[in-house]
Order: structure tokens, then sequence, then C-alpha cells
């Protein structure tokens, strides 16, 4: 039989969450379906790498495309270096420093995140600038302090 817990974690995810805090707030320890608590908290730390790996992704393929653009498009490089490439990287860079700000054991995944992501950054960088996939390193040229920093971006000279 199907308790009122189990019918709001099908139906109702978020009213399941609350309820959740609401035992355990009451120290109802025995209502609490612990196994499926657990799952749950091990896919909100997933998710957090997850989007952390995004970030980085968009973030990697708009310094890919900042950088090899330039060298194909000398004279028109104004066009492409504009205020959506700088607000989209700008972007990327706060919402990661907002994620290791919230979470810092993130911090710890970096290198993992940036390398596990590079590839689909490279990708993207392809898709958005027509340029073969050669054209790109075969691991990421910027490091993680340069992926932070709010005034980097790849030499164009």
């Amino acid at each position: 039989m199907q308790t009122h817990s189990d019918v709001l974690y099908q139906q109702d995810f978020y009213a399941w969450i609350y309820h959740n805090i609401d035992l355990l707030r009451q120290r109802k320890f025995s209502e609490i379906q612990i196994e499926t608590l657990i799952e749950e908290l091990e896919d909100m730390a997933k998710q957090g790498r997850h989007e952390l790996g995004n970030c980085f992704g968009v973030l990697i393929a708009h310094l890919l495309k900042w950088e090899h653009q330039f060298k194909q498009l000398t004279d028109r490089w104004q066009t492409y270096q504009g205020g959506s490439w700088r607000g989209t990287i700008a972007e990327q860079r706060l919402h990661i420093a907002k994620l290791l700000e919230d979470s810092p054991s993130l911090k710890s995944y970096l290198p993992e995140a940036i390398q596990t992501t590079y590839p689909n950054a490279v990708k993207i960088a392809v898709k958005e600038t027509g340029f073969p996939k050669t054209t790109f390193p075969l691991s990421c040229p910027y490091s993680i302090e340069q992926l932070q920093n709010e005034d980097f971006y790849p030499d164009t000279h």
C-alpha cells in the first residue's frame, strides 16, 4: 500500500521534499524514506557538478571562438568581439563564482570539470564557427585561473 509520502514523491516532488523537511524537523525519522532521500541527495550533488561543467563548457567554447575566429577574421574582428560574447563570457564566470561560493567543495572538482567538458566545448566551437575540429587544441589551453579571471581573454595578437 502506498503511503502519503509515496504519492507525494510520484505526483509532486517539491511537496515531497517539504514533507520530508517537516518530518525531519518533527524528528519523525521512522516516517522518512531514507533510501529515497539518500538517492535524491546524491542526485542533487551530481546536479551541482553537472551545472559547473555546463558553465565551463559554454565559457571555454566562447573563449575558443574568441581566440580562433580572430585569426580567421582579422578585418571583421570587432563584429565578433562584441558585447554578446563578452556578456556570455562574463555571465558564465559569474555563475561559476556563485556556484563555488555556495558550494566551496566543488573547487576540488574544477580540473575534472574542465577536462571532461572540454570536448563538448570544442564541439560547440566547431558548430558555431564552421572551423574543423583540428583548429582547436586537443586539451584545454586555458588554466583554471585564466578561466575564472574576469579580465582574461585569449591573446588575439
